[in-house]
């Protein structure tokens, strides 16, 4: 029995602590083979959608999380998004000449300085019109996405984390991911109030210390094997202290983009910034995270001020 595309939570008995595992395949193939990027940025953007539905699984939240990557590398930007309840997109920009300078164009070299340079790693919750949004932003530090994640969680939520991602192909070729992450529960949980007296902070320390250690264990291999279910993993990584799993959540690719969106933002153009669009009398769009083109008049959006205010 095999298992992909889903968000598993997970407690360890008896330590306060939590986490996550991720396995995505068909979904990340969908999603990564769409743009043909170079084997380097596909492993990168199938680490973002891990790392993504990672993050997302953590919170509870009614609309879209947002992880989003800016930096002066051959990678500009990196955005991959999660819809409540499991639907996933994402893509990146980049240089192509600066990536095929690289050394090396292979899945091992995903690197944050090497791809992304210096820059900034945001996370944002959008739950509609009638809420707040909340985005959390740090400098990327670390030669990774999970050391970057890392760096948010020391430095803005004061939470204790360790995560480990991993994207590549299998021998077929199609694209797959796969991740797991823990967190130290906060003093004052539930979870860590019920063990009483036996909480000691000496004892969750070194309870925290032993998670990390068995998580560093997890192979990329491991984490990506059509072969190990997510519960048969997490079993050989905590069995000795228990591990308790929950409901998973399904993951899936899933676009937003639709010919009435494209028709919405081309009314919301001036008309110089219409005239730029147009390539053999036509406009067309085309969605940046599905490849879906889109296909309209010029003569319908033209000199059309008044409609585009209305709208």
């Amino acid at each position: 029995m095999t298992d992909d595309d889903l968000i598993r939570p997970f407690q360890i008995e008896g330590g306060g602590l939590r986490g996550r595992l991720v396995r995505l395949g068909p979904t990340a193939d969908e999603i990564i083979r769409r743009h043909g990027y170079p084997p380097v940025l596909s492993a990168l953007l199938g680490e973002a959608l891990a790392l993504t539905a990672l993050l997302a699984g953590a919170l509870k939240f009614d609309g879209a999380f947002s992880l989003q990557a800016r930096g002066d590398g051959p990678v500009s930007m990196l955005l991959a998004d999660y819809f409540s309840p499991g639907r996933m997109r994402g893509y990146l920009s980049y240089d192509a000449d600066r990536v095929a300078a690289l050394d090396g164009h292979g899945p091992g070299g995903v690197t944050v300085p090497r791809l992304l340079g210096g820059g900034y790693l945001a996370f944002t919750v959008d739950q509609g019109d009638d809420t707040e949004r909340y985005q959390g932003i740090v400098g990327m530090e670390g030669a990774t996405l999970a050391d970057c994640a890392h760096h948010y969680f020391r430095e803005s939520e004061q939470i204790d984390s360790a995560i480990r991602l991993a994207a590549a192909p299998d021998p077929g070729g199609a694209w797959r991911a796969g991740g797991v992450m823990i967190q130290r529960l906060p003093d004052g949980d539930p979870a860590l109030l019920a063990r009483g007296a036996e909480a000691r902070p000496e004892d969750t320390e070194d309870d925290w210390r032993r998670a990390v250690t068995l998580l560093a264990t997890a192979r990329s291999d491991e984490l990506l094997s059509s072969d190990i279910t997510a519960d048969q993993l997490l079993y050989r990584l905590y069995h000795e202290d228990g591990v308790r799993v929950f409901d998973p959540v399904p993951l899936r690719f899933g676009c937003t983009c639709s010919r009435q969106r494209a028709d919405r933002v081309l009314r919301s153009l001036s008309d110089a910034a219409l005239e730029d669009l147009i390539v053999d009398g036509r406009l067309d769009v085309t969605c940046e995270f599905c490849n879906a083109f889109y296909e309209f008049r010029p003569d319908d959006y033209l000199s059309r001020s008044a409609t585009r205010a209305e709208t």
